[in-house]
């Protein structure tokens, strides 16, 4: 309301991507509590620093209850539930032991992050996190995404869009 007591709506995206994680792990800004501020009126000035610094290499592995290297969704009750931690390591979830996944929504179930000074770093903290993260009572991605970041090519940077069409293929041939 301004001060001659007339009611102005501001209008704004407020849709936040599943990948943001990585954004906040190279810059070190809270996009949500960045996002939060914003709306409640202070300027951005006030929230950013005036030369955003990227900082190392972020991966982020999308933790699916589906069935390894395929699509079909893994429903059902998990019995452990064990996330990996550590510096440069995060796990955005909501989910715990004895925790239920319905069939009915999005399959994911957490999202693993981390950072290292370089790819490499940040491939090797991967590797690591997830050989730690432990579900059960439910198929995951877990698996897809060890071999993912233990496959020669991916550790190489030779990818693009047809990747895991090529991956999954010589899986199959395996």
């Amino acid at each position: 309301m301004d001060e001659d007591g007339r009611l102005y709506f501001i209008e704004m995206n407020t849709r936040i991507q599943v990948e943001h994680p990585i954004t906040e792990a190279i810059t070190g800004v809270d996009i949500v509590k960045a996002q939060l501020r914003i709306a409640a009126g202070e300027r951005l000035d006030a929230i950013l620093p005036p030369k955003l610094e990227i900082r190392g290499h972020a991966i982020e592995c999308r933790i699916n209850a589906e069935q390894s290297g395929e699509v079909h969704p893994s429903a059902g009750k998990i019995t452990v539930f064990n996330v990996p931690g550590g510096n440069g390591v995060r796990v955005d979830t909501a989910l715990y032991a004895e925790g239920v996944v319905p069939p009915y929504y999005d399959s994911l179930i957490a999202k693993l992050i981390v950072r290292g000074r370089d790819r490499a770093e940040a491939i090797a903290k991967m590797d690591r996190a997830l050989s730690q993260f432990v579900v059960q009572g439910i198929e995951t991605s877990i698996s897809m995404h060890r071999a993912i970041v233990q496959d020669p090519g991916f550790r190489a940077g030779e990818f693009d869009t047809r990747f895991m069409e090529r991956f999954l293929a010589n899986k199959a041939e395996e």
